[in-house]
């Protein structure tokens, strides 16, 4: 009995879920800044940086709920759903650090309409994302779990409209665009922003799997 007692136990899972979500959200609003200053070169480097930051922020946080993963005996979520939860969360970070690195190594000289479409709904997504995560922790009570439930709904429709505008894009630029270079260059671009959403849908989808076995 006082070894059960001694055991690490909970952990603050819930608060470096909400640290992470935090900064996803940090870094997907500083790429839609860089996005909406493109034209301007110091603004685009300073918003750069600002992503990396974030990302950097989250790949700690991240660290840190694994590690904190192999020290506690007893979690509040099935420790599979922990692990999954976190790095998939991770990856949305990494996808916005990474569609920032591409915009510049490919040397994109500016931004069209579908860039921003696919943008802002890159970042709604991650808006939405957080709420569903800041909603985890209180599963107990059935209100909270139905507006988590349609939080990841939202998720799941944000993702269809990006499957869409990026449809429109792709055959867009094979019609319109004469230059192979930059319809390789936006193609790439235009993939990872809508893959942006589908890494959020991941999320969603634990999240709801989450609420079913704990609500």
């Amino acid at each position: 009995m006082l070894f059960g007692k001694l055991l690490p136990r909970e952990g603050n899972f819930f608060d470096l879920f909400n640290q992470h979500a935090d900064r996803i959200v940090e870094a997907a609003r500083a790429f839609s800044h860089l996005v909406d200053n493109y034209s301007d070169a110091h603004l685009r480097e300073q918003y750069n940086r600002d992503v990396d930051n974030a990302e950097r922020s989250a790949d700690r946080v991240t660290h840190e709920v694994n590690r904190l993963l192999h020290r506690t005996f007893i979690t509040p979520l099935d420790r599979d759903q922990i692990h999954t939860l976190i790095n998939t969360m991770d990856d949305v970070a990494d996808l916005i650090q990474d569609s920032a690195e591409t915009m510049a190594l490919y040397d994109l000289r500016s931004v069209n309409d579908e860039i921003t479409r696919l943008t802002d709904l890159a970042v709604r997504c991650c808006e939405r994302v957080k709420d569903a995560v800041s909603l985890i922790g209180k599963l107990a009570d059935h209100a909270t779990a139905e507006a988590a439930l349609k939080t990841c709904e939202e998720i799941d429709r944000l993702e269809s409209d990006a499957d869409r505008v990026m449809r429109s894009a792709m055959s867009k630029l094979f019609r319109e665009e004469p230059d192979v270079r930059e319809v390789l260059k936006l193609k790439a671009i235009y993939e990872l922003l809508e893959t942006i959403t589908d890494k959020c849908e991941d999320v969603a989808n634990v999240v709801e799997g989450i609420i079913l076995e704990h609500s």
